[in-house]
Order: structure tokens, then C-alpha cells, then sequence
């Protein structure tokens, strides 16, 4: 890693390497500083990704990074504690120790899941214990499906998973009631309510098999939906100012930006799961190419008004060193 790249990107997924991948084909110098921390990395492939489904996540950001280092872009492992900026730029540190500078940042640092504490969950999360219909549906067509209540989404997670499965169950767990509307749609299709605190899940040879209820029943199922709250990883952007702030979903905090992936810190653009909670791999992905074209305009204009001022002052201090150095070259080094 050098001292100082035109773009540092936060973050290793596929909005930080599509995005470093942008910005290395436009010749920009540009980092990418990966904690090797994917939301994804316990599903056994990423699916609905054209021409790429299926493929596991890890074997995805390999092919990614490759594909950034073939354009001369770096990718380093590595976690960000801070990031500051000053009248040239930005310092980014890391956790370990160094720092890096910047002219630009585009963080692409993802989220972290909080998911109900209930006993099991977290071991069978991205497994059998699942939050999208669109990347793990199909894998679990057909199969007796539940749901569990934990957030303002969580009725509509019931009825999309109907799509895959006629035998799905709404467990209202320690959430209020479904009101009456809600349990009319859930009613109309054909979507059980089991009310009550559920006390843990059932493994039986690493495969859930059912719901345990507190009150000792048991409720069989092969799949567990859940809606997790999802907090953007940006900790380390509070030291210029920027914090994450609640989703208008309700559904967790995440770090606003405007539809090009401006935050409201000039120079900082953030893209992917950091911004946008929903977001899937490939429309992350997207997120994190336009944001590098848009770094990369960013830069050209910033470069062009200096570029003016230079060539309205021929005879300015700036415009002859430049002049010096290209003359000079490396023999000019300690003049």
C-alpha cells in the first residue's frame, strides 16, 4: 500500500471492488481496505446475479479482487478505525496501525445483522435460517416454512415467502398481534398465525427441524424466515462528522446519500449495503460502479479548474514546477 491514491475505498465487497474497479480503468490511483468481514459469507452461493448464479461469495470477491489488481488497482486486508480530513485531503488509519491519504473516499463498508436472540438462531443463519425470498427461495420451495416476527416487515416477509411454499407459518414470537388487516392477508393466504414466545429452535444431523414454543410445544419446520435489524458498519466515519441514522423502513440505521452516492461530507460517497439495507449483491454492485464513475467525474472537474487557473497564470509558482519536473524528471530530486 502506498502513502497517499487518488480514491480509498472502505470496504472489499462488490460495491467496493466494482467501484475500485471503475475508478482503476479510468487510471485513478485507488485502494481498497478489506476487513474480510462479508455479510454473505455463510451462504452457500450468491444467486440472482446474471450469469453468476450460484457462485459462492468467497470464490465472488476472489474473481473481483483479481480482476481490480489486473487494472492496477490494491487490495488490502485491513480494518479502518478513522478517517479525518484536512484542507488536502482525507487520512484514513487503521486499526492495526498506518494510515493511508486520499483525495477522495467511497465507503462500501456494508452492514452487520442483529438478529432475535433466540437460542440457535445465529448458527443456522444463512443456512437454514434465511431473511430473502429473492436469494434463498428457491432453495427452500416446497418446504414447510416459518417466519418469525421481529420487525415492521415481517408480515410482508410472510407473504412473499408464500410465493415458494403453501406451508408457511407466522410467528408472532414477542411482536404485537398481527392487526386485523394483517391477519385477513395472512388468513387469505393460507398462512398459519402460531402466537407466543419462541423458546428455541430444533437440530436434529445439523438440519432444523422445528420451533420449540415456551410453552413446550413444538412446531415443525424446515426453514426459519427472519427479518434482522440491520446497522451500516460505519463507526469510523464519526470522526469527520457522518453517522448512521434510522432507515425510513424502520428496519435499521444506514448512511444516507443522494442518488449518486454523495454523503452530505464533501468528497465522501458511500454505496451497497451501507446506504442502501436492502440492496442484493449485484444491485450493490451497480451501486458501487456508478459511484466510482461518479468519483471519477468529481475528480476530472476538480482537476480542470486547476488546470484553468494554471493556464491563466502561465508564470504561477505551481505552473513552474510542473514545468520543472517534467524538464528535470528524476534529476531534479533534492534541487
Amino acid at each position: 500500500m502506498r502513502d497517499h491514491y487518488d480514491v480509498v475505498v472502505v470496504g472489499g465487497g462488490a460495491a467496493g471492488l466494482n467501484g475500485a474497479l471503475m475508478l482503476a480503468r479510468a487510471r485513478r490511483s485507488v485502494v481498497v481496505i478489506d476487513a474480510d468481514a462479508p455479510r454473505n459469507r455463510p451462504a452457500s452461493g450468491v444467486h440472482g446475479l446474471l450469469a453468476l448464479d450460484g457462485t459462492p461469495p468467497a470464490e465472488l470477491l476472489e474473481r473481483g479482487r483479481a480482476e481490480v489488481r489486473r487494472y492496477g488497482g490494491h487490495v488490502v486486508s485491513g480494518e479502518v478505525a478513522t478517517a479525518s480530513r484536512d484542507a488536502d485531503g482525507f487520512t484514513v488509519t487503521l486499526a492495526g496501525g498506518g494510515s493511508v491519504r486520499a483525495r477522495r473516499l467511497l465507503v462500501t463498508s456494508g452492514l452487520v445483522d442483529e438478529l432475535p436472540d433466540v437460542p440457535g438462531l445465529g448458527d443456522r443463519w444463512g443456512r437454514d435460517v434465511l431473511h430473502c425470498p429473492y436469494c434463498h427461495g428457491w432453495e427452500v420451495r416446497d418446504q414447510a416454512i416459518g417466519v418469525l416476527a421481529s420487525g415492521p416487515m415481517s408480515v410482508h416477509q410472510a407473504l412473499l415467502f408464500r410465493q415458494w411454499s403453501d406451508d408457511v407459518t407466522f410467528f408472532s414470537h414477542t411482536r404485537p398481534a398481527p392487526s386485523a388487516e394483517e391477519a385477513e392477508k395472512l388468513a387469505a393466504r393460507g398462512i398459519r398465525v402460531v402466537t407466543g414466545e419462541v423458546a428455541r429452535l430444533e437440530v436434529v444431523e445439523d438440519r432444523l427441524v422445528g420451533v420449540r414454543m415456551a410453552d413446550g410445544t413444538t412446531v415443525g419446520r424446515e426453514a426459519l424466515a427472519v427479518s434482522p435489524r440491520m446497522v451500516a458498519r460505519a463507526g469510523f466515519l464519526s470522526t469527520l462528522g457522518l453517522h448512521p441514522v434510522e432507515h425510513p423502513a424502520g428496519v435499521g440505521e444506514h448512511i444516507p446519500t443522494d442518488p449518486t452516492g454523495r454523503t452530505e461530507v464533501p468528497g465522501v460517497w458511500a454505496a451497497g449495503n451501507v446506504t442502501d439495507l436492502m440492496a442484493q449483491v449485484g444491485a450493490s454492485a451497480a451501486a458501487g460502479a456508478a459511484a466510482g464513475a461518479q468519483i471519477n467525474a468529481d475528480l476530472v472537474e476538480e482537476e480542470t479548474r486547476q488546470a484553468v487557473a494554471s493556464y491563466r497564470t502561465p508564470f504561477s509558482a505551481e505552473a513552474e514546477a510542473r514545468v520543472g519536473e517534467l524538464a528535470m524528471g528524476e534529476r531534479g530530486h533534492g534541487l
